[in-house]
């Protein structure tokens, strides 16, 4: 069956299957019972010949895992490369990687997390040749990588750098003053970690024979501490250093190991910076690329550094009146230029600079924005990519010539589409979802992205789905300040335009995000149509701030987080609280962290307008979140004292007239419960009734066990009181 074929079926099955939907959604299935799991392809990579790709397959009977490879021309598997089974020290793995030749594959084991993004764990190299098993370490490390030769591993433990020779054995430490929070070597500290989404900060050079590194030095940083409360007679505590807005931050510095002279240089970096949120070798193995940012985030350089002869150059800077982002799209040609992709001409593209940071030219341009960059195939000059072009709530994927001629769109329905491509990109497995459609997973050519076979459909879930009263999701814009913001809103499946509904609205609202996409249902999509069930319209407004529609409309909100998205968020209130279906007097608004600062604000500040007010681990002050992403776009508090004070939550709880509730875990250690606590004695103070629910050590995320069916018990019950009209409440 043809895709095409295959949609036209999948709409006139669901077309034909509404009126038999009966089944009510209940918070078990969505929380508990996997009634809505989704299938995927778990940790696809492409094997070096272009023709061939892995996937980690878990077996849920044995408890065992699996490296398969299968072939991309049949979608058969061809082997098992590793099965954990036959691994006397290995149980199961959870990740793998390859050294560049694919002969030997790192496994992680018994991992655990550290913050979002870190985890220890046991590792071993397993030797797809000999199916010889070597541990890395018999204590837990972290970011083991192979060197491009595939002879040693280099890895981070307690706060030093080490590394191992597999062939011998032999282990080298290469770093020696690591402490713990005072000195990080190779590993970034929490901040870089949550703000610049990356832990390893080691690079292998090209020859194997160099490792650059960034040090952290946490020595002046404040410390922040969390107790965790857990099971015994005495709770313990977790302290580390977390800058807050306006404090020290880490003082960083670039260093290079050399393999054959065993020592360690440091880069004399002369400009004045505050980040290195970037490093990465180029072609040459004795030149490394770094990007520095300076502490207002609005001047990035681009600089080389020459390990031989020990000098750097700045080779590209870029400049914006509020910040710039970093680039994780830095490609290296055979001949060193390199593709870059920047916003600076007001939307985010693909530009071609030379090995010495001349502009060869812009490859994309247009009133739309680059969102994701699949690479380069030198062959053809071609480069792939993903865009908005086809509209902001929706995603395709694009080749065009490195010359910025012959563009093509490679994907063909109207929805998001997400490519993995093969080493050699002779082909590309494309993820493709929309509101109607779950993940369709198909294997395309790359040459004209027609769609070779299909390899997986999620049929079993199209017909659960199927099942059960579900409304659609219908997109629209709303014009609010001159602004055609996006929107999408849910009714029940009963709906009469005839009748009065409570409305209840959620967004996110932080720079660059977005709410409103053309996407299959995540676990709060099926929250949402659980409560259109119950009579409830559920509405969704992304408001100035907000991504894809170009840099003016994100960086509107620079010095002032929290004024212009809260008022779209009234603004809208207001509109659609005038329409005849609506109840304008039964309105209401949640968020969750960024969403929860906005959902407190909106219920504060918008009295009149909004009835009730749901704030999931919220920042209620930017004065209590971390540097990095704070002054990324608010600058200091020293500098800008009343961006930060007018418009925080806790500063307007003489406001509150509706209904409030307030939850947090007390082990979130990204936006602290400290957080609420002073949002409730700002409140106790003001005299202002409100509800709140505390989750002990609970992280960011407020989930394991029953937590979330727990969490979503009690907004629900809380929207029934608030906003329901004789609605049964959720046991």
């Amino acid at each position: 069956m043809t895709f095409s074929k295959y949609l036209a079926f999948f709409c006139l099955l669901v077309t034909t299957l509404i009126t038999a939907q009966n089944k009510e959604i209940a918070l078990d299935n969505i929380w508990n019972d996997g009634t809505f799991r989704t299938e995927s392809l778990d940790a696809l990579h492409s094997m070096n010949s272009g023709q061939e790709y892995s996937v980690l397959n878990f077996d849920r009977a044995s408890g065992s895992t699996t490296i398969d490879i299968y072939d991309y021309k049949t979608l058969e598997k061809v082997k098992t490369l590793v099965n954990s089974s036959s691994l006397e020290a290995i149980k199961y793995f959870t990740d793998y990687t390859f050294s560049d030749d694919e002969s030997q594959v790192l496994l992680a084991t018994n991992q655990e997390s550290i913050f979002r993004r870190s985890t220890l764990a046991n590792y071993f190299v397993f030797n797809t040749k000999t199916n010889a098993l070597t541990s890395i370490s018999e204590a837990k490390i972290q970011e083991p990588t192979f060197s491009p030769d595939g002879k040693k591993v280099a890895y981070g433990l307690n706060n030093n750098l080490y590394i191992k020779d597999i062939a011998s054995g032999k282990t080298i430490q290469f770093t020696k003053d690591g402490e713990k929070n005072k000195i990080i070597n190779g590993i970034t500290d929490w901040v870089y970690e949550e703000e610049f989404a990356f832990v390893r900060a080691f690079e292998w050079n090209a020859d194997s024979n160099k490792i650059a590194f960034i040090r952290f030095d946490e020595t002046e940083v404040p410390e922040f501490s969390m107790d965790v409360y857990g099971k015994n007679l005495y709770q313990t505590q977790t302290v580390f250093k977390y800058p807050k807005a306006g404090e020290a931050n880490a003082i960083v510095s670039l260093h290079v190991y050399d393999l054959k002279a065993n020592s360690t240089n440091k880069v004399a970096l002369g400009a004045q910076f505050e980040y290195i949120p970037r490093i990465q070798w180029t072609n040459n193995p004795d030149v490394l690329s770094l990007q520095t940012l300076n502490r207002h985030q609005n001047q990035l350089d681009l600089i080389f550094y020459n390990s031989k002869t020990n000098n750097t150059s700045v080779v590209l800077k870029e400049i914006d009146n509020a910040y710039v982002d970093i680039t994780d799209n830095l490609t290296f040609l055979e001949d060193n230029s390199f593709i870059w992709t920047s916003e600076k001409d007001g939307y985010n593209h693909i530009y071609h600079y030379g090995k010495k940071g001349k502009l060869i030219n812009q490859i994309t341009k247009g009133n739309w924005e680059v969102t994701n960059y699949y690479g380069f195939n030198k062959k053809t000059e071609t480069i792939y990519y993903q865009s908005v072009e086809n509209g902001s709530v929706n995603r395709d994927v694009y080749s065009i010539k490195l010359s910025g001629t012959n563009k093509k769109r490679l994907t063909k329905e109207t929805g998001t589409n997400n490519a993995d491509f093969s080493a050699d990109f002779t082909y590309f497995i494309n993820t493709f979802s929309s509101v109607t459609q779950p993940p369709l997973y198909t294997l395309n050519d790359a040459v004209n992205g027609y769609v070779l076979k299909t390899i997986k459909t999620n049929s079993e879930l199209t017909k659960t789905v199927s099942e059960y009263k579900m409304s659609k999701k219908e997109f629209s814009t709303i014009n609010i300040n001159g602004n055609d913001l996006n929107m999408w809103m849910i009714k029940p499946a009963n709906f009469d335009a005839k009748k009065e509904y409570p409305l209840f609205m959620f967004q996110y609202s932080g720079p660059g995000s977005q709410q409103v996409a053309n996407r299959w249902n995540n676990a709060n999509d099926y929250w949402y149509q659980m409560l259109a069930q119950k009579g409830y319209i559920i509405a969704c407004v992304d408001g100035r701030g907000t991504g894809f529609k170009g840099a003016d409309f994100k960086k509107v909100t620079q010095k002032e987080l929290g004024k212009f998205e809260v008022e779209d968020q009234i603004e809208a209130a207001k509109l659609l609280g005038k329409r005849n279906y609506v109840d304008a007097s039964r309105i209401g608004i949640w968020g969750w962290s960024y969403g929860g600062f906005m959902s407190s604000n909106a219920l504060f500040k918008g009295s009149d307008v909004f009835k009730m007010a749901i704030a999931v681990a919220p920042v209620t002050s930017w004065r209590f979140y971390d540097s990095i992403y704070t002054e990324r776009y608010m600058t200091t508090p020293q500098e800008n004292a009343s961006g930060y004070d007018d418009n925080s939550p806790i500063n307007h709880v003489d406001k509150l007239k509706g209904d409030f509730l307030l939850i947090h875990g007390t082990g979130d250690d990204n936006v602290h419960v400290q957080n609420t606590m002073r949002m409730v004695e700002a409140l106790i103070q003001a005299d202002k009734q409100f509800e709140w629910m505390i989750y002990p050590d609970k992280n960011h995320g407020i989930y394991g066990g029953n937590t979330r069916k727990h969490l979503y018990t009690k907004m629900t019950n809380f929207i029934d009181r608030t906003l329901g009209d004789k609605i049964q409440v959720q046991n």
